[in-house]
């Protein structure tokens, strides 16, 4: 049986600051493999050493002729994260390997700017297109990019300040663990005219209550639009409804060109909006309490160049009062609260109109359906479970979104 290769991560401080049983393995071997910066940082050893480059098919051969000899493949950082060991473990064969990793530069950076990473948007534009992951970037709280000679900080400033995405503050961190280390801070607009290191992560950091700002093609579908379509409330984004949801909601609501409708609970509207555009000679009633979504109701009907939205600024059901009597009500909430909101809705229901009910909470679900059924015995119900694809560390992962429930009924 061949025996393992060791696959070690280091700093700038070279075998400082690794544990004794690393230092050991890394004394003990008989061949290290590592790029020329890496080896560089080790003191001179008995054992044969082989630098390697970007060619990967040759680092192959070398680890395969290694045979019987104790080899090391030592590397900057954490091996697994954006390193060569994940590639090599999946080529070879994770039996023939042990990993030791190092703290990442990106941890370094994140550490250096005092955020946390647990959240953060984090990708190579070495492996990802910078055009690529500008929109996931726009939609984030935290980014951490590790920089390539082409795309730099500068460049990555200037292109996202092309997409109008101008609400991160922005670090970048140079030669981090070493002597000449340095953290920049500035905004993206001062990014621009800055030279770096090229050893340098970029770190983005939201700014605080800063609106989600969409993209310029919007409005091209009726509905089912992408979330980040829409401007919404931060921190509280996340909470629109979300695309998939909207779509089988507005599907359900029935909607005429000439119907009236209720939001109710509209957030920043992007039911309301879609509502208003398949009833083009109708209206929408935005009803929504909080007075900063209310704003965003109005700017984002402005975008979608929906005339036919009237936001409501108020608490249900005192705040429809005085508006028309509906075709069709959208309910989004939670708590006990929207059980009273949905039936007294429904009171005002005309005959024929059709009540959705967005809910997150099944106890709330049971409740709003058993008082309903004293109202109509066709009240059906729908959970809707949703996982969007995404690309994570070059594969093809899902993100589950919440579980939506979705209680629909026709007034008789």
């Amino acid at each position: 049986m061949l025996p393992k290769i060791h696959i070690i991560g280091i700093g700038d401080d070279g075998l400082d600051a690794v544990s004794a049983s690393v230092r050991e393995l890394i004394e003990r071997a008989e061949l290290l493999l590592g790029t020329e910066r890496v080896l560089d940082l080790l003191p001179d050893l008995p054992s044969d050493r082989k630098v390697i480059g970007g060619d990967l098919d040759d680092l192959l051969k070398q680890i395969e002729v290694a045979g019987q000899r104790r080899t090391v493949l030592v590397v900057y950082g954490d091996p697994m994260f954006y390193g060569l060991a994940r590639y090599i473990c999946e080529t070879l064969g994770k039996e023939r390997f042990e990993v030791v990793p190092h703290v990442s530069s990106m941890q370094l950076a994140f550490a250096r700017v005092m955020e946390s990473w647990e959240e953060a948007y984090l990708t190579n534009l070495a492996n990802h297109p910078l055009d690529a992951v500008l929109e996931k970037i726009r939609t984030s709280q935290r980014v951490g990019l590790f920089t390539t000679d082409l795309h730099g900080p500068p460049e990555i400033a200037k292109a996202l300040l092309e997409r109008h995405i101008d609400y991160f503050t922005a670090y970048v961190c140079e030669n981090l663990g070493s002597r000449d280390e340095r953290v920049t801070r500035g905004t993206l607009a001062e990014m621009t005219n800055m030279r770096f290191d090229s050893l340098n992560v970029m770190v983005l950091i939201r700014q605080p209550d800063a609106p989600d700002r969409p993209r310029e093609a919007i409005g091209q579908r009726l509905f089912g639009n992408p979330d980040e379509a829409f401007l919404q409330s931060q921190p509280k984004q996340g909470l629109l409804t979300p695309a998939e949801v909207r779509s089988l909601a507005l599907a359900l609501l029935d909607i005429a060109p000439s119907s009236i409708i209720w939001d109710v609970g509209a957030g920043s509207g992007s039911v309301s909006i879609e509502a208003a555009q398949l009833a083009s000679e109708g209206t929408v009633y935005a009803i929504e309490m909080d007075a900063q979504d209310y704003g965003l109701i109005i700017e984002n009907a402005a975008r979608f160049k929906v005339a036919n939205v009237v936001p409501v600024l108020g608490k249900a059901p005192e705040a429809w009062e005085k508006i028309s009597d509906p075709d069709a009500v959208f309910v989004a909430g939670s708590g006990r609260e929207v059980t009273r909101i949905s039936a007294a809705a429904y009171q005002r229901l005309r005959a024929g109109g059709r009540l959705v009910v967005s809910l997150v909470s099944i106890d709330n679900l049971a409740e709003l359906r058993r008082a309903m059924g004293e109202h109509t015995s066709d009240v059906k119900v729908w959970m809707v479970n949703v996982a969007r694809g995404t690309d994570q560390l070059e594969r093809l992962t899902f993100e589950s979104l919440n579980p939506n429930f979705l209680l629909a009924m026709t007034k008789v």
